[in-house]
């Protein structure tokens, strides 16, 4: 029997979203062998030269760029060069080379932190450039944002005479399978999971969380995050092109509602099975007061996330219990 399943290059695929889009396709049955992958030391995206044969060669048929150079506040701020730098070469050359071998579908995954620092809530695909970005990872956002623009010129230049589409797709907080729980370098949800595990295991009468617990934070279990690209990547042009517009061409994914952080807390808490008090240290800052993704697109083009808050946060201690 012919194996008429297209050929698939995940790019990132160690990553925690990359991993989830490579478990998602597998799980809807396509061919492990149409699925492509590399690892850094097999391709380093940045090189141009590397990536323009390693596409020659492969001829895939779609690209998930989910390779990305991640990470917290400390990290953006103390190395905004790489942070900008790497993600634009990285950006650049698997979009350029995806053209010039022929890739007809391409889905670029970006980051909330595109949106201006005093976004209206929820924040919608329109806020885009409107305002100033938050200071901490404007190098990581602007990268982001052209990956949003190369795709988006591309289409413009080159969609009609060449068929190809290329869309973006824009996650809110991610966790989940994969994750970062580094004591140090992790997000929100991972550290605290670390910590409440740390506290449990000795014996801690309480676990002490920066900020005052009042700031709202929206969140989305990883696997959502690949089924949503898979969805948004398999759409009808039409379709899509009836939700979006040639400039602004990219699509919010978000879990649609937001808790605070002392909800998370002391969900975090039960999830792990701590049993001390949770204080909050106010003398610590707390950040924007709330960052809501507005998903109505997403979700007027028949998707929506599936996995709940603490269902999401049991498999994710699972993993952190299995992996750390």
């Amino acid at each position: 029997m012919t194996n008429i399943s297209p050929k698939i290059y995940v790019a990132g695929h160690r990553g925690m979203v990359g991993s989830a889009i490579v478990r998602q396709l597998l799980a809807a049955g396509h061919a492990p062998e149409n699925i492509i992958t590399r690892t850094h030391a097999e391709l380093s995206l940045t090189e141009q030269s590397a990536v323009r044969d390693f596409f020659q060669a492969e001829k895939p048929d779609q690209v998930y760029l989910a390779a990305a150079k991640v990470g917290g506040i400390h990290a953006n701020n103390t190395y905004p060069a790489e942070f900008i730098y790497q993600n634009l070469m990285m950006q650049a050359n698997v979009i350029d080379a995806a053209f010039q071998s022929g890739v007809k579908k391409l889905l670029f995954l970006g980051s909330s932190c595109i949106y201006p620092r005093q976004a209206p809530q929820p924040m919608a695909e329109n806020a885009l450039l409107t305002g100033p970005l938050e200071p901490t990872n404007e190098p990581y956002a602007i990268a982001k944002i052209a990956g949003i623009k190369l795709c988006e010129s591309f289409n413009r230049q080159y969609g009609a005479s060449h068929g190809i589409d290329y869309r973006s797709v824009m996650p809110t907080n991610l966790y989940g399978l994969g994750d970062n729980y580094h004591p140090e370098n992790s997000h929100v949800i991972p550290a605290l999971i670390r910590r409440f595990h740390e506290a449990k295991a000795s014996h801690a009468p309480k676990v002490t969380i920066w900020g005052t617990g009042t700031p709202c934070r929206e969140f989305l279990y990883v696997d959502d995050m690949a089924a949503a690209s898979i969805h948004v990547m398999n759409l009808e042009k039409a379709t899509y092109d009836l939700h979006t517009s040639p400039m602004q061409s990219h699509i919010n994914v978000g879990y649609g509602s937001d808790i605070t952080i002392a909800e998370l807390a002391q969900t975090v808490g039960q999830v792990v099975g701590y049993q001390g008090d949770i204080d909050f240290d106010s003398t610590k800052p707390d950040g924007a007061p709330r960052k809501l993704m507005d998903s109505s697109r997403l979700e007027s083009l028949g998707w929506q996330a599936q996995v709940n808050l603490k269902d999401g946060l049991k498999l994710a201690y699972q993993d952190f219990m299995t992996h750390s």
